[in-house]
C-alpha cells in the first residue's frame, strides 16, 4: 500500500528495549500521525532478545517452529549497521551458521510518485514478512532512521478535519510456512494506525487523511509544531497529493483605484452642493436678504401727467350717499364755488325725493349733510349745497368747445362706492347724441345729450363726477356708459354690467348754463323751435308730425318755426348743416344750444330742399 508517506524499516528490538522507551504522550493535533504503544511480543514467544541474524548465503531451510515459538541459532556477528533506505528490506531467514558475508546492501528503490489521496477509509492491515527467529547474540540496537525528506514539488495540503478510522476486527496470525513456499508469520499483531518510533519492523503505517511532509527534528522530540497557516481552498479528495495552491489574487491598478476615487469624491462634492442650493433656494441664502430699493426723492409730479391731474382734482371731488323713498344710492359730484354748491347727476340725488337724506364725503374723509338746490331731467343735472365746511375747493371749469378727439382726459368717482378712484383715457367721439332715463314711460325723465365720448373706464357710482383734460380743468360730467348687455345708456339700468370703454359725458359748457340757472332760480330753461315731432317716423330725418299730442296744432301759433316757414310734414335732415337722422338727434342738437340762438335748418317738402332761419324760444324745465 502506497499512500504516499515514507516507509519506515529498522530492526527488531526485544520488549525489554521497547519497555524502557517512553510512551508518547497523545497529541492535540488531529492531523499528526497516531502514536502507538510499544510492540508486545506474541503469546508463547521468548521474552529474550533474539540473536542478531548474520546475512549468508541461503542454507538449507529448517523444519518451520511452531506458531509462538522462536528457533533457536548460535550467536551470530552483527550485521554492520548502515543507514536505512526508503524501501523495504528483503526478508531474510535466520538460522545457525558461520559469520555471515557481508551482504551487499540492496539498490534503493525509486521513490513512488505521489498517488491521488484516496477518500479516508479504514486502512486493510498489512502482514508482516515472515521470519525465522533463532538464537542469536544480542542485538545491538540500530540507530534510529533519519526521516526522508518529502519528494521536491509536492506543496503543503490544506488542513481537513480529520477522519476517525472505522474499527478494525482483530486478525489472527497465519500459520507459520516455509520460506520457500509460504509467508512468513508476523512477529506480532500489526496496528494499522501506528507507526513505528521505537526501530523495530513493524506493518506499514497507514496515513491520516490529510498528510504533510514530516518536519525534520530529532526523533526524541514527540510534539510538532502547529502548521503554518495556509490559504484556504477547496478539498479535493481525488486531486493530486500535495497539489500546487491556486495563485494569490491579482492586486488591482492604482489607476483604477484613482479612477473610482475620483467618481466617489465628484458624487459626494454634488450631493453636498445639490443640498446647499436647495437649502439656499428655499431659505433665501445664509445670511439676511437685503434687497436693493431706489433712494428717496422728489414725490412731485408734473401738473399735466396724470398724478399731477389727480393730485390737483382730488380735493376738490366729493362723494354722495343718498337714501330715501326706500331706495340708496351712491355717486359722484364736484365742487363749483366756495359757497358749498356741488354739481351732480340728477338721477344720483333722484332718490332722495324731497324728505330723503343726502350725505357729503370729500377726498380728505371729511362728511357733511347738503340739501338739494335744484334738478332738470331733461339735461339730467342737479346742484346740491353744503354748509358749515371750510376749506373747499372748486374745480375750474373748462371750454368743451375746445376738445378735440383724441385729447388725454382723466375721469375720477366713486365706481361701486370705491371713493377717490382715478382712471384715464382719451377724447374718443364728440357731439354724441345719447338719451338716458324713460323709466317713467311717459318720457318726462328722459334726458338728451349731445355728449363727450372716452374710453375713460366708467363704472356705476362714477356718475356726475368730473371728466379733466390735462390742464385739471373740467370739460365735462360724466352720466352715463354704454352697457354690453342691452340697450340703456343710463346708469343705474338693470343692464348696466360695468364699463365696455364707451363712456358719456356732458360737455361742461351746457352744464355751466343748467348749473348757474338751477343756483339762480331753482329751475333750468329749454331751447324749443315750437313744434311736435312725429316719433315714430321711420324715414331719414326728423318729420313735423300732423296734430299734437292732445290733438292740438303740430305747429305752436306764433312760435320759433311758425314764425319761419315751417308746415306740417316737413322733414328736417340738418342742423347748422350737421345730418340728423330721427327726432332725438334733432333734440339733442337743439338743447345744444341756449334760448335765443339762431339756427339754420334744412328741410325737404313736396320732394323739394328748402333751408329756413330761426330764433330759439324758452321752456321751463322740471
Amino acid at each position: 500500500m502506497n499512500n504516499g508517506k515514507p516507509n519506515w524499516w529498522s530492526r527488531p528490538s526485544t520488549s525489554p528495549e521497547a519497555a524502557r522507551i517512553p510512551t508518547p504522550p497523545p497529541t492535540d493535533e488531529g492531523d499528526g500521525d497516531f502514536p502507538l504503544p510499544a510492540p508486545q511480543p506474541a503469546p508463547g514467544q521468548d521474552p529474550t532478545p533474539p540473536a542478531t541474524a548474520d546475512l549468508t548465503k541461503p542454507a538449507p531451510t529448517a523444519p518451520p517452529a511452531p506458531t509462538g515459538e522462536p528457533a533457536t541459532a548460535p550467536p551470530a556477528p552483527a550485521a554492520e549497521p548502515h543507514a536505512p533506505e526508503p524501501v523495504p528490506a528483503p526478508a531474510v531467514e535466520l538460522t545457525k551458521s558461520a559469520p555471515a558475508e557481508p551482504v551487499l546492501a540492496p539498490e534503493p528503490a525509486p521513490v513512488p510518485e505521489p498517488a491521488p489521496a484516496a477518500e479516508p477509509h479504514a486502512p486493510e492491515p498489512v502482514l508482516a514478512p515472515a521470519v525465522e527467529l533463532t538464537k542469536s547474540a544480542p542485538a545491538e540496537p540500530a540507530p534510529a532512521p533519519e526521516p526522508v525528506p518529502a519528494p521536491e514539488g509536492i506543496a503543503e495540503p490544506a488542513p481537513v478535519p480529520p477522519v476517525e478510522p472505522a474499527p478494525v476486527p482483530p486478525v489472527e496470525p497465519a500459520p507459520v510456512l516455509p520460506a520457500e513456499s509460504a509467508p512468513r508469520q508476523p512477529l506480532h499483531v500489526p496496528d494499522e494506525y501506528r507507526t513505528p518510533p521505537y526501530g523495530e519492523p513493524g506493518p506499514w503505517a497507514p496515513a491520516p487523511p490529510v498528510q504533510r511532509p514530516p518536519a525534520s527534528v530529532p526523533p526524541q522530540v514527540h510534539h510538532q509544531a502547529p502548521p503554518q497557516p495556509t490559504p484556504w481552498v477547496q478539498y479535493d479528495p481525488w486531486g493530486a497529493t500535495g497539489a500546487a495552491a491556486p495563485p494569490p489574487p491579482a492586486k488591482k491598478s492604482r489607476k483604477g483605484l484613482a479612477v473610482a476615487g475620483a467618481l466617489v469624491f465628484a458624487l459626494v462634492t454634488g450631493v453636498i452642493g445639490g443640498g446647499i442650493g436647495a437649502y439656499v433656494e428655499r431659505n433665501g441664502g445664509l445670511t439676511t436678504v437685503e434687497l436693493p430699493q431706489a433712494e428717496a426723492g422728489d414725490t412731485g409730479r408734473a401738473p399735466d401727467s396724470v398724478a399731477g391731474i389727480a393730485a390737483s382734482a382730488l380735493p376738490g371731488v366729493v362723494t354722495l350717499h343718498v337714501t330715501g323713498n326706500g331706495s340708496s344710492g351712491t355717486g359722484t359730484g364736484f365742487v363749483l364755488d366756495t359757497k358749498g354748491h356741488i354739481l351732480t347727476n340728477n338721477h344720483v340725488v333722484d332718490g332722495a325725493g324731497s324728505s330723503g337724506d343726502i350725505s357729503v364725503t370729500f377726498s380728505s374723509g371729511e362728511t357733511a349733510r347738503a340739501k338739494l338746490i335744484g334738478k332738470d331731467t331733461g339735461y339730467d343735472l342737479a346742484v346740491v349745497q353744503v354748509t358749515g365746511v371750510s376749506g373747499l375747493k372748486a374745480l375750474p371749469l373748462g371750454n368743451s368747445d375746445n376738445v378735440r378727439v383724441g385729447d388725454p382726459v382723466v375721469a375720477i368717482g366713486a365706481p361701486f362706492d370705491l371713493s377717490n378712484t382715478v382712471t384715464s383715457g382719451i377724447i374718443s367721439a364728440k357731439e354724441r347724441p345719447i338719451t338716458a332715463g324713460g323709466e317713467k314711460g311717459d318720457g318726462s325723465d328722459i334726458s338728451y345729450v349731445d355728449a363727450l365720448q372716452t374710453d375713460a373706464p366708467i363704472n356705476p357710482g362714477n356718475s356726475g363726477g368730473p371728466l379733466l383734460d390735462s390742464k385739471a380743468r373740467v370739460i365735462g360730467i360724466n352720466s352715463a356708459i354704454r352697457a354690453a348687455g342691452g340697450s340703456g345708456e343710463g346708469e343705474g339700468g338693470a343692464s348696466q354690467p360695468g364699463s365696455i370703454g364707451l363712456g358719456f359725458a356732458i360737455p361742461i359748457n351746457q352744464g355751466k348754463r343748467v348749473a348757474e340757472e338751477l343756483i339762480n332760480t331753482g329751475k333750468a330753461t329749454h331751447p324749443v323751435i315750437g313744434v311736435s315731432l312725429d316719433m315714430q317716423y321711420q324715414g331719414d330725418g326728423a318729420r313735423v308730425g300732423e296734430k299734437g299730442k292732445d290733438g292740438s296744432a303740430s305747429v305752436t301759433a306764433g312760435g320759433p318755426a311758425a314764425k319761419a316757414g315751417l308746415r306740417p310734414g316737413d322733414v328736417i335732415t340738418k342742423v347748422d348743416g350737421q345730418r340728423v337722422h330721427n327726432g332725438e338727434e334733432l333734440i339733442v342738437k337743439i338743447r345744444a344750444h341756449r334760448p335765443g340762438d339762431k339756427l339754420e335748418l334744412t328741410l325737404t317738402r313736396n320732394g323739394k330742399e328748402l333751408t329756413k332761419t330761426l330764433t330759439l324760444g324758452s321752456s321751463q324745465g322740471t
